[in-house]
C-alpha cells in the first residue's frame, strides 16, 4: 500500500525533522505565563496564508505499528477518517467566515457545534498519530524521568496507571477516546474518558496521550474485542513523546 497523504509525505517528515520533535508539540508563540499547548500549528498543518488546515502526514509508514495495528486500519484511519474531520472543520470555520460578512446567524449554533466535533477530531488524531511508535523502536515499554516520577506520585505505580487507562478506555460509552491528561491548577496527572471527538472532556485540561476508541480505530484486526485493542496499544506508546510534552507543560 502505497503511504500517500496531502501532503508531500517525503517534504513534510524533512521538514520536522529540521524543525525538532518539540516543534510538533510546543506551542507557537505562547505568551509568559500563558499554558503551553500539546500540539502545534505545524503538527496540525495551519496554514495561515489560506486560512485552512491540511492533512498532516504520518511520522511513520502505514505498517510500522505491525502487529499491533494494522496496516489497512492505520490506512483508512488516517486518509479518510482523519483527513475527514480536516474537511469539515474548515467547512465550518469557512461557514462561520461567511456568516460574519453577510450577518446570518441562522446557522451560527450549528457550524460552532461543527467546529468543536471536527477540529477536536483534528487535533484528538494528531495527538494519537504522534503519541505512537513502532513497538521496539520508541514505542512500548514505561516512562523514564519527570513524566514517570509524576505517575507514580499521582497513581501510586505504572501499574496502577496502566490498568486505570485500560479499563476507562475500554468502558467508553459508544465511540471516544480514553485520555491521560494534565491538570494545571492541582499541577498532577489525569486519567479521563471523552465520548465522541469533545465530549466529557475537564476544562483546562492539557491532552497528553490519547487511546481512539471508536470502532473504525480496531474493527478489521480486533472486530468487537475492544479490550485486546486498548492491551495491543500499550505496546506502541511512544512514551518519549508523552514525556517531552509533559516536560513543557507539567510545572
Amino acid at each position: 500500500m502505497h503511504n500517500t497523504t496531502p501532503l508531500d509525505r517525503r517534504s513534510a517528515l524533512g521538514a520536522m525533522t529540521l524543525l525538532g520533535t518539540g516543534a510538533l508539540f510546543a506551542s507557537d508563540a505562547m505568551a509568559d505565563g500563558q499554558p503551553e499547548a500539546s500540539v502545534s500549528r505545524i503538527a496540525l498543518g495551519w496554514d495561515a496564508t489560506t486560512g485552512a488546515y491540511t492533512l498532516p502526514p504520518l511520522p511513520y509508514a502505514y505498517d510500522a505499528l505491525e502487529p499491533f495495528l494494522d496496516e489497512r486500519t492505520m490506512y483508512i484511519h488516517h486518509d479518510k477518517h482523519h483527513a475527514g474531520y480536516v474537511r469539515g472543520l474548515n467547512a465550518a470555520l469557512a461557514a462561520l467566515a461567511d456568516a460574519r460578512t453577510t450577518g446570518d446567524s441562522s446557522l451560527i449554533q450549528h457550524w460552532t457545534k461543527k467546529v468543536s466535533f471536527h477540529g477536536s477530531g483534528h487535533v484528538n488524531h494528531t495527538l494519537f498519530w504522534l503519541g505512537m511508535a513502532p513497538a521496539g523502536d520508541g514505542g512500548g515499554g514505561e516512562p523514564t524521568g519527570p513524566l514517570a516520577e509524576a505517575i507514580i506520585r499521582d497513581f501510586g505505580s505504572f501499574e496502577a496507571f496502566s490498568w486505570q487507562f485500560q479499563a476507562a478506555a475500554k468502558s467508553v460509552e459508544g465511540s471516544g477516546w480514553g485520555w491521560l491528561a494534565f491538570e494545571p491548577i492541582a499541577q498532577q496527572l489525569i486519567v479521563l474518558q471523552g465520548e465522541n471527538q469533545q465530549k466529557l472532556m475537564m476544562t483546562g485540561v492539557v491532552p497528553l496521550l490519547g487511546i481512539d476508541v471508536w470502532e473504525h480505530a480496531y474493527y478489521l484486526k480486533y472486530q468487537n474485542r475492544r479490550a485486546d485493542y486498548v492491551a495491543a496499544f500499550m505496546h506502541v506508546i511512544n512514551w518519549g513523546h508523552v514525556g517531552q510534552v509533559f516536560d513543557r507543560i507539567g510545572r
